[in-house]
């Protein structure tokens, strides 16, 4: 098989590594950072300790923290006005998933002009963008290794996808001590997502040797930890291994896309505004029950067998195994970490639904990863699974 990849960053890994901060934005030779993170963190005075960070370095700082669940698009242009008025010269990508997205957008914006629809699709960006520093706080996103920032359209209930290589922070510091203070609910959303990050790009067809190494570390990785990190956030082993798993499987998806999930999660969550991480954990059991059909397969086989052998916490032997086991173990571990089962326990109406699964297929038929899914998916299939994710437990 011929494949072809790069890893352009450097990333800072270790607990504690939060202090390497200032020794990072100094090699970047600017003066003045835009914070860009949430509320959450603002309010439990993370922030402020990373603002701190950088005055050891004479670097002075200003902070946007009103990034909310799926950031939208006023939020970036609220963000590059900030980066603006405050001349800032840098960018540093706070938290979880949304401000590292924000981030990434202001990063274009900022360099280039316009809005940041204009950047939709790949290939979009013109050149280098404002330099960042990311640091994730939730271990989940993978977003610090990622060549995408996704942003929500509200004036089309829809989560746009910038891609483009120039998007990825130049630095990247991942300090599992950041991920202890993570509330249950959100540790258990973002763990999941980033175990579908490395499930999906695992069985994408666009995987290769490189990223397949990616993907099943991660879910060994995420598969021992998950559990135990969502239980207790301090955790240090656990929470060690996820933001690890996190990192790799944000690696593998960057080369190797993701599949039906992501396709049909990015919908539900512009529509009702449901967590991403919430979103992809409902959808993910029906899927996988769906793509089990690709396990005729036996390449595809061994792919299950060797997820539901991460995943699960006794699993049967390879000769024992049924296809339908790995959707039987997704679904009980949502259920363990206290995660909807279904998109009607996550707060969506049903007339509301009804109202929008038409709009919903569309917009997931439009995302490359349903090209990519190892099931060749129509979108009579995006509505069946919807529906199915909507009630049935």
């Amino acid at each position: 098989m011929d494949f072809t990849f790069s890893i352009p960053q450097n990333v800072v890994f270790g607990a504690g590594s939060l202090s390497k901060l200032p020794e990072i934005a100094t090699k970047l030779k600017k003066s003045k950072a835009l914070i860009i993170s949430g509320p959450h963190l603002e309010k439990i005075g993370l922030v402020e300790k990373c603002s701190d960070a950088l005055e050891t370095a004479g670097i002075e700082s200003v902070s946007f923290c009103r990034t909310e669940a799926n950031p939208s698009v006023e939020t970036v242009e609220a963000a590059t006005a900030l980066y603006s008025e405050s001349n800032a010269d840098f960018i540093v990508a706070f938290g979880g998933g949304s401000p590292l997205d924000v981030a990434k957008a202001v990063a274009v914006i900022a360099t280039y002009g316009g809005k940041i629809t204009e950047y939709e699709g790949g290939g979009k960006v013109p050149g280098p963008v404002i330099p960042t520093i990311a640091i994730p706080t939730t271990a989940g996103t993978g977003s610090e290794v990622t060549a995408f920032s996704v942003i929500t359209d509200h004036s089309r209930n829809y989560k746009l996808t910038v891609a483009s290589n120039y998007l990825l922070p130049e630095y990247a510091i991942l300090d599992s001590e950041l991920i202890s203070t993570v509330p249950k609910g959100t540790a258990a959303a973002c763990g999941i997502d980033a175990m579908i990050h490395a499930l999906e790009s695992y069985i994408s067809k666009a995987s290769s040797p490189f990223s397949e190494m990616f993907s099943l570390r991660a879910l060994e990785l995420i598969g021992q930890s998950v559990r135990d990190y969502v239980k207790d956030r301090e955790n240090s082993i656990a929470a060690r291994k996820m933001m690890l798993g996190s990192l790799f499987a944000g690696i593998a998806f960057s080369h190797a896309r993701l599949g039906d999930v992501h396709a049909m999660s990015h919908p539900v969550s512009a529509f009702f505004d449901i967590p991403h991480g919430v979103a992809n954990a409902i959808l993910l059991p029906k899927v996988v029950e769906f793509n089990s059909a690709s396990t005729k397969e036996p390449d595809m086989l061994e792919k299950f067998y060797q997820i539901y052998r991460c995943v699960c916490k006794n699993p049967v032997s390879k000769a024992e195994f049924l296809p339908n086991m790995l959707s039987a173990e997704l679904s009980s571990l949502n259920a363990e970490l206290e995660i909807p089962n279904n998109l009607e326990k996550a707060g969506v109406e049903k007339n509301a639904f009804e109202n929008v699964i038409q709009k919903m297929a569309n917009d997931a038929m439009k995302s490359g990863n349903i090209n990519v899914n190892p099931r060749e998916t129509k979108r009579e299939d995006i509505l069946k699974l919807y529906r199915k994710s909507f009630s049935e437990d």
